[in-house]
């Protein structure tokens, strides 16, 4: 499952990130890496961003980087 397919205020742990080197080195930049524990605050129009609350943070990401972000739900 990845973090798109999520509805608001659901939970669960990042398992893997697919993509390139850069994508990967973004997303750990951001502290997204496998095992973080995060929840979906809001999801911003259908096909829009995505913002999720991840180590104590707020962060907002672009549709097409959290589509590579593949997770478990609780």
């Amino acid at each position: 499952m990845f973090i798109t397919e999520m509805k608001e205020g659901q939970g669960g742990t990042i398992v893997s990130v697919l993509g390139g080197r850069m994508a990967v080195k973004r997303l750990a930049d951001l502290g997204l890496t496998p095992g973080t524990q995060f929840k979906v605050l809001r999801k911003i129009r259908p096909y829009g961003p995505i913002e999720i609350e991840a180590r104590g943070s707020n962060i907002v990401l672009g549709r097409g980087i959290a589509l590579k972000i593949q997770i478990e739900t609780k």
